[in-house]
């Protein structure tokens, strides 16, 4: 199975760090978000991978490029006229990964419906810049028990601002910092028949008529994820996700 990333937006809500890089590759720890994207998915079995690439797409394609020197001990033998470069390839993953433009302003289906010749089988598909620890096995399974053409993964989102509780006499009897919400969002993860080409266009943003239709003819289902989702819109959720990752604490490193 394939999981296809869509890494292609223009992050403006993120400026203070897409203003030189794709949000993709906004770090978390020492790596970009897509890679531990990549991992999640990896962690669970699947190692192909589709990345619609888009705004400053030559960064991510460069990244790939350099990865094997990046995360590897190199051994060099500069005795040679042409000195030879020994890589580590015990660290490396065995991913295989496709990058493909898909166009600087296209919209979230367009760029799903450009790779329709590549994605010919059910696939998993999110966007780069969110994480979570979703069982993948399980939500391929649901998405495969219910028969329909698309599946979304619905998540509880953390508010944005605090919330308290008051008590009849205006004590406030609770104070929360980031509680959860109680309504169902859409969280990416999403699980695709190759029947999902019939709704979408080159113009198509995924978001409104491709889902509202396939609401609309009993086609989508919603898996709901209970555990960590988080997306990276903000500097603030950058710094949060940092934060977690620092502290040894971030829920979505499953691997």
């Amino acid at each position: 199975m394939k999981a296809l990333i869509l890494a292609g937006g223009q992050g403006t809500r993120l400026r203070e760090e897409t203003e030189y890089r794709p949000k993709p590759m906004v770090h978390i720890g020492s790596k970009p978000i897509l890679w531990h994207i990549m991992k999640i998915f990896h962690s669970q079995g699947i190692k192909n991978f589709e990345i619609a690439l888009g705004f400053k797409g030559d960064q991510i394609k460069d990244y790939f490029l350099k990865y094997p020197y990046l995360v590897s001990d190199l051994s060099i033998d500069f005795s040679k006229e042409s000195p030879e470069t020994i890589i580590d390839k015990s660290v490396l993953e065995n991913w295989t990964v496709g990058l493909n433009d898909t166009g600087a302003t296209t919209n979230t289906g367009g760029r799903i419906f450009r790779l329709r010749d590549k994605l010919t089988e059910t696939f998993v598909c999110t966007y780069g810049d969110g994480v979570a620890d979703v069982n993948v096995a399980e939500l391929v399974s649901f998405h495969r028990s219910h028969g329909k053409i698309a599946t979304v993964t619905a998540v509880h989102p953390s508010a944005r601002f605090g919330s308290i509780e008051i008590a009849s006499d205006s004590r406030v009897s609770a104070f929360a910092e980031k509680p959860v919400s109680n309504h169902w969002v859409n969280g990416g993860f999403f699980v695709f028949d190759p029947r999902i080409f019939e709704y979408l266009t080159i113009d198509s943003i995924l978001e409104r008529e491709p889902l509202e239709n396939l609401a609309r003819d009993s086609q989508l289902m919603a898996w709901q994820h209970h555990g960590f989702w988080h997306p990276m819109d903000t500097i603030r959720d950058s710094q949060h996700l940092n934060e977690l990752w620092d502290e040894g604490n971030a829920p979505w490193k499953v691997w």
